[in-house]
Parts: C-alpha cells; structure tokens; sequence
C-alpha cells in the first residue's frame, strides 16, 4: 500500500512540477506558502486577543495546544519517517522556494494551518469559511511548490484537524 500511495505522489509531482502556472496562481501559492510560515496566526492570534470577545482565552488556550501537539507531532513523524522532499528528487519549474527542512512527511504548514483553523472556526463560526479557505490555500501550496507530496500535505490535514478538534474539545468542555 505504501508503495502505490508513493508511485502515486510521485506521479502527481512529477505532473505538478512541470505545469507552468498563470502568474496568478504563482503569486497566490508563494503568498499562501509564506502565510503558514507563522506571521499569520500569530496576527490572528494577537487580533482575537484584542477583539475576540469572551471567549478568546478559551480561543487562544485551543489553539496553542493543538499548535503545540501538532508541532511535537510534526518533528517526530519528520525524523522518523524521513521522507525527502520533492524538489530533492526533480528540480521545480518555477518554483525557487526553499524548504524549511529537509524531510517531506508529514507537511507542518498543513498541520499548524488546520490545527489554528479547526478551534477558532468552532469558537467563532463566521470565521470558519475564510480559516479553512486559508489553510487549504497554504496545503495546496506546498504541493504546487514543489515542496511537499500530496500525501504529505493529507497527513498534515488530518493531524492538524484532528488535533484542533480535540483542543477545542478540551478547552471548550
């Protein structure tokens, strides 16, 4: 099984890598990308402590828990698995972007986008549709760069979300 999800990343890097994307898809994914770098879920963070009502402590104590597990998660699995990435195997087209790391599994912008995302969209449902349009943004980034596999980026959805659920869980029962 873990040979064909591999043959299958493999295949739809080596798709992804060649595609030239339109200038705006480039501008959006780069921008994305750096986005899960941590500036804006610190600001988001900042911003729900300044404005986030009653419940921001609640907010802010689920979000740093999940932030935290994902972030122990996340180096465990790196070292463990040790996964290169993709722009190790074959150079990306357009892409200059440097990883962070050298390992590829599982993807930590994913899980810190989706473990931010998830507790804050459930305390603060209006906000659910634009933090999951970004942390999806920031997924399809690391693939589209060139950085990470697709199923890198899947592991990282679900540990991120998984692990913002329990937060919110937690913190919120």
């Amino acid at each position: 099984m873990i040979r064909r999800i591999a043959a299958g990343d493999r295949k739809i890097m080596l798709h992804v890598n060649q595609w030239m994307a339109p200038k705006w898809i480039r501008a959006w994914m780069l921008g994305a990308s750096r986005a899960g770098d941590g500036w804006l879920w610190i600001a988001l963070g900042l911003m729900l402590l300044l404005l986030g009502g009653e419940r921001r402590f609640e907010a802010l104590a689920a979000g740093l828990l999940s932030v935290g597990a994902g972030l122990a998660t996340f180096f465990v699995l790196k070292r463990v698995t040790g996964r290169e990435r993709p722009c190790a195997i074959e150079a990306h087209c357009w892409s200059s972007l440097l990883p962070p790391d050298r390992y590829s599994f599982p993807s930590g912008h994913t899980i810190t986008a989706f473990a931010v995302a998830v507790p804050f969209g459930l305390i603060y449902p209006s906000l659910l549709g634009g933090l999951l349009f970004c942390a999806a943004s920031i997924a399809a980034s690391r693939v589209v760069l060139g950085l990470h596999y697709l199923s890198d980026v899947l592991a990282g959805l679900a540990i991120g979300a998984g692990l913002g659920l329990a937060a919110y869980l937690l913190v919120m029962s």
